[in-house]
This record gives structure tokens, C-alpha cells and sequence, in this order.
């Protein structure tokens, strides 16, 4: 069974690199993601004007921002192996596992390159104050792991359909709802410097959602990938 999970990370890794090739070739994904984040950041920032937001109202929006940006360039991770017919290739070369971590990897990749650029733009633009930074550290990452870990088997759903490019969040949100809910509540709380008591609550349903999702992807992807 170790000899076996090595095997995994290694051809996972394998995938993860391909990808990452790929998408410095054509920064198609991160394009998408980039562009929907700051057209909303600047949309935003010109609506609320010189008007301070309440936290309640800066958390929500936060996560609408990164749900919607990466609801935009998340599904290419496999529909690009089904637009250029590689997708048999990748079946005959690993097995479904190894594909989903590489493909998993790519999308944290990619999920964490735009919180990067776009939680300080957000907190710049429309003048806000964290009071807990560490606390919303851990609440951005959790929240960008949860998002990459229940997109990865929606997307490779998804691939197969016709209507690839609205479908993806038309499913995700449901499936989403309770880490975006378990998110903003954090957000806000770390934004206004609450107890530690008042936010682990609200983190510990991030990390229980975040196992969740990626074991219960683990154990059905097979099923989707082989369909």
C-alpha cells in the first residue's frame, strides 16, 4: 500500500506538471480567473465609492469574488483533455487517482494564485481592516482549499457535458453553500477581532468540509473518470 501511494504522488505529480506547462503556454485559466476578480474588484470599488462597508457585507462579497472567479477558470482543468482529445492518453497513462491529485494540485495552484493577488487588492481598494490577520490567513486558505477540492470532480463532470462553460456553477454552489457560509461567518469574525472561541467553530467546519470533499472525491472519481 506505500509502495502504492508513492506511486500516486509520483504520477500525480507527473499530471500536475503537464498542466502547469500547459498553462504557462497559454494562461488560459489563469486569464479567466484573473480577469472576472479585478473586473469585479474595480465594479465594486467604484459602487461602494467613499462609503465604508460593513464587515458583514466586505466578508460576503470576498467570497462571492473568489467563488465566481474560480468557477471561471477552474473546469479547464478537464475540459482542455477533452477539447484536444488527450483524455484517452491520460486514461492509458495513470490511474484515476493519480489523476485527480495532479489535477487537485493544479487547481490549488491555481486558486491560490488568485487569492494572492486579490485578497489585498479587495482589502486596498475598499479600505478595510482585519483585526485578526492570522485567523483570516487560516479562513483564506481553508476556503481556497474547500474550493479547489469540491471544483475538481465537479469540473471533470462537467467535461462531459455539452454545456461546459455555465454548468460548473450552476452545480458548485449547492455543493459549496456550506463552506462559503462556514467562510464569510469566519471572515467577518476575523475582520472584526472576535475570541478565538467565537471563530473555531466556524474553522473546524472548514476542515471537516475540506476532508470531506477531497476523500469522498477520492473514492467517486473513478467512477466519473472511467463513465
Amino acid at each position: 500500500m506505500p509502495t502504492r501511494r508513492l506511486t500516486w504522488v509520483s504520477r500525480g505529480a507527473a499530471v500536475l506538471r503537464k498542466d502547469l506547462r500547459i498553462e504557462f503556454r497559454t494562461r488560459y485559466a489563469y486569464s479567466a480567473l484573473v480577469m472576472f476578480a479585478v473586473t469585479t474588484l474595480v465594479t465594486v470599488s467604484f459602487s461602494v465609492g467613499s462609503f465604508g462597508l460593513e464587515n458583514d457585507i466586505a466578508a460576503a462579497l470576498l467570497w462571492i469574488i473568489l467563488f465566481f472567479s474560480a468557477m471561471a477558470g477552474l473546469a479547464r482543468t478537464f475540459v482542455q483533455e477533452e477539447e484536444t482529445g488527450t483524455v484517452t492518453a491520460l486514461k492509458m497513462a495513470a490511474e484515476p487517482e493519480p489523476v485527480y491529485l495532479g489535477k487537485l494540485f493544479f487547481n490549488i495552484f491555481l486558486i491560490f494564485s488568485l487569492a494572492i493577488l486579490t485578497v489585498p487588492l479587495f482589502l486596498v481598494m475598499l479600505n478595510l481592516r482585519v483585526v485578526s490577520v492570522y485567523s483570516f490567513l487560516l479562513v483564506v486558505i481553508l476556503g481556497c482549499l474547500g474550493l479547489a477540492g469540491a471544483s475538481t470532480i465537479l469540473a471533470a463532470i462537467v467535461s462531459k457535458a455539452g454545456a461546459k462553460g455555465s454548468l460548473l456553477t450552476v452545480l458548485a454552489f449547492p455543493i459549496l453553500l456550506p463552506l462559503l457560509i462556514g467562510a464569510i461567518n469566519a471572515t467577518r469574525s476575523a475582520m472584526s477581532g472576535v475570541t478565538p472561541e467565537i471563530i473555531r467553530p466556524d474553522l473546524h467546519l472548514l476542515l471537516f468540509y475540506n476532508g470531506m470533499a477531497i476523500v469522498a472525491s477520492l473514492l467517486l472519481f473513478e467512477y466519473v473518470w472511467n463513465e
